[in-house]
C-alpha cells in the first residue's frame, strides 16, 4: 500500500469522529465538513511519519480549525434574520448502532448547541472535548497549547455557564400554549 493510500485509509477511520467534533463545535453540517476537509489538506501537507498519536493529532487540528472558524464568524458579525439555530444533524452514520445514535442525540441535543453559542471558542472546545468526547485534560491542553489547569478551568467555566442557563418550563401544556396557561390545566410547579 502506498503512503498516500495508507494516509487516506487512516484518515477515513477517524472521519466520523472528526466530523462529530467539528459539528459539536460549529453547529453547522457544511462548516463541519469544511473543517474536516481542511484537516485532510493539512494532514497531506504535514510530515505524517512524525505523528505519534494519529487520532489525537487529527482532533487537535480539527479543533484549532474550528476555533479559527468561530473567531472568523465573530469578526464577520453575521446578522441572521430571526433567531439563529444550529443545523440539526439528521444524517445517520453507517458505523453506529441505533442505540449509539440515540445516545448521541441525547448527549448533545439542539438545546445544548444553542447554549454553546454563548461560550467563547476555547471554552466550547474544552467543554465539547471533555464533557462530550471524554478527552482528558492533559490531551486537551496539548490540543489547545495550554496547561492542563487552564484547560480544566475553561471546561469548568463553560460547564457553569451551561448549567446557569435558563431551564425550560417542564409543564408541556404551558409550553404548547406559548407561555399562557390553557383553561382547565393546572401547572405542575
Amino acid at each position: 500500500m502506498s503512503e498516500s493510500n495508507w494516509l487516506a485509509a487512516n484518515f477515513e477511520q477517524h472521519r466520523a469522529h472528526l466530523r462529530s467534533v467539528a459539528y459539536d463545535m460549529l453547529g453547522s453540517v457544511s462548516e463541519a465538513d469544511d473543517a474536516v476537509q481542511e484537516c485532510w489538506l493539512r494532514l497531506q501537507r504535514s510530515n505524517a511519519d512524525s505523528i505519534n498519536e494519529f487520532r489525537g493529532w487529527l482532533t487537535s487540528v480539527v479543533g484549532r480549525i474550528c476555533i479559527d472558524m468561530l473567531r472568523a464568524r465573530q469578526t464577520r458579525r453575521i446578522d441572521y434574520v430571526g433567531s439563529w439555530l444550529p443545523e440539526p444533524l439528521v444524517e445517520e452514520s453507517p458505523d453506529q448502532r441505533p442505540d449509539q445514535q440515540a445516545e448521541r442525540a441525547d448527549t448533545l441535543g439542539l438545546a445544548l448547541l444553542i447554549l454553546l453559542e454563548s461560550l467563547s471558542p476555547p471554552e466550547r472546545l474544552a467543554f465539547v472535548l471533555h464533557d462530550v468526547f471524554a478527552v482528558s485534560f492533559d490531551e486537551i491542553a496539548k490540543i489547545m497549547d495550554r496547561s492542563p489547569a487552564a484547560a480544566r478551568q475553561l471546561a469548568s467555566r463553560a460547564r457553569r455557564r451551561v448549567q446557569a442557563a435558563p431551564q425550560p418550563d417542564t409543564d408541556l401544556a404551558l409550553q404548547t400554549a406559548g407561555g399562557r396557561r390553557l383553561p382547565g390545566r393546572r401547572s405542575r410547579r
